[in-house]
């Protein structure tokens, strides 16, 4: 193992947690700010998106920040990140591997749901309809930004970076619990989704397909948020 080996993947995974930490911090002080007493955990949670236009500007600004550290980082070891995100030959079952994974992902949710039955009356519940503005928003931030540059800290710099010194599961496996501590509110749902990640990204060895599963679930998600506000 060569000393650049360790101090890469002391990069890899100093940026990773630095993102972790601050939106987890961020979302757990900002749902603490509608605290009641008589809230459970889950009832706090739901309040993590109570302000969806902070939530996403969170996001954004978070993940886009840390961006140029993780180019420097494949630029400075001379990586192409293109070639690890796709290359042209394999890109159509890349896609249609993405694309099945991210159904599946979005079905597995559908187990967590029994888990918000523990709600109080004192949970958050949205009111509004989502307007174009934050639907917008919400497909830049949890689509796009979301789904593609966190799939490079959590996924990307775990294989690329850390398996060499770790072991790349193990590597995997670390950076996905940090992935399941960034979106604490989903009580361990992105555990599995990021699980889900790491099987298409084994399978095809490309990040498009861990990209296309997440951003996938998201957009699943908001499209799931504005059909259930329109009744």
């Amino acid at each position: 193992m060569k000393e650049n080996d360790i101090k890469n993947a002391g990069k890899a995974l100093t940026i990773t947690t630095v993102l972790t930490l601050f939106i987890a911090t961020f979302e757990m002080v900002n749902a603490l700010r509608f605290y009641k007493p008589g809230m459970n955990l889950l009832d706090i949670a739901s309040y993590v998106q109570a302000n969806r236009w902070i939530f996403a500007f969170t996001f954004i600004f978070a993940n886009l920040v840390l961006f140029p550290s993780a180019l420097l980082l494949y630029k400075a070891n001379g990586i192409s990140l293109k070639k690890e995100v796709y290359e042209r030959e394999t890109l159509g079952g890349d896609i249609l591997w993405g694309v099945i994974l991210a159904i599946v992902a979005s079905l597995l949710s559908l187990l967590s749901l029994p888990i918000y039955k523990g709600c109080t009356e004192l949970a958050f519940v949205e009111d509004e309809k989502m307007g174009v503005g934050i639907t917008i928003l919400y497909v830049i931030a949890l689509v796009f930004v979301s789904g593609i540059c966190k799939e490079i800290y959590f996924r990307g710099f775990a294989r690329k970076f850390c398996g060499q010194v770790f072991g790349e599961i193990t590597a995997l496996l670390l950076f996905n619990m940090l992935f399941g501590l960034l979106d604490w509110y989903n009580f361990g749902y992105s555990f599995v989704l990021g699980l889900v990640c790491i099987f298409g990204y084994q399978k095809r060895k490309h990040m498009i397909v861990p990209m296309i599963i997440h951003g996938g679930v998201n957009l699943i998600s908001i499209i799931y948020i504005i059909v259930m506000g329109s009744q």
